[in-house]
């Protein structure tokens, strides 16, 4: 089923997903380091950081939210993209109270604030294993007839399957 959001062909949440996951991921490493090493910068990378995963975790939701609309009802696939957005805004949530309990002058976070962003950074795991299972095991986001002789997607052509195969030689 193709994605409805599209931009030069592609759909947008797969684009703006990669943010917000690699954000929050950095923003624990920063959290870890602080905790191996004790070095004050990093509680303050880790509360940017948060911040810009934060807001990149709202923009992929609302595409991501957009093109869940589009999934036929009563669809594993519908089920499975529910969950997958109220597991994706829980870990906004998570990250977003750990953020607010930075918030003070030096953004060193307390144990509540750690256990937050580690949630949510586990959530995370399971909310991207949703979504991959979404794309390759139920094909939502995949343009029919895709293959891997299909034009460009900025070519305007569609992505028809062929029955005519190259033949390969090892």
């Amino acid at each position: 089923m193709e994605s409805k959001v599209k931009i030069l062909g592609h759909p947008i949440h797969p684009m703006l997903v990669v943010f917000p996951l690699g954000l929050l991921a950095t923003a624990v490493i920063f959290d870890l380091l602080y905790l191996i090493a004790g070095n004050p910068a990093f509680p303050t990378v880790a509360f940017y950081v948060i911040a810009a995963g934060i807001l990149g975790g709202l923009a992929a939701a609302i595409f991501g939210f957009l093109d869940w609309l589009g999934l036929p009802a009563g669809t594993r696939a519908k089920s499975l993209g529910g969950w997958h957005g109220l597991g994706n805004l829980t870990i906004v949530v998570l990250f977003a109270v750990s953020w607010l309990l930075r918030a003070g002058g030096d953004h060193i976070p307390g144990a509540f604030a750690l256990l937050l962003s580690f949630a949510g950074a586990g959530l995370a795991l399971v909310t991207a294993w949703l979504g991959g299972e979404m794309v390759y095991r139920l094909g939502v986001g995949v343009d029919s007839g895709a293959q891997v002789e299909a034009p460009s997607s900025s070519s305007g052509k569609p992505a028809r399957a062929t029955t005519a195969r190259r033949s390969t030689s090892k």
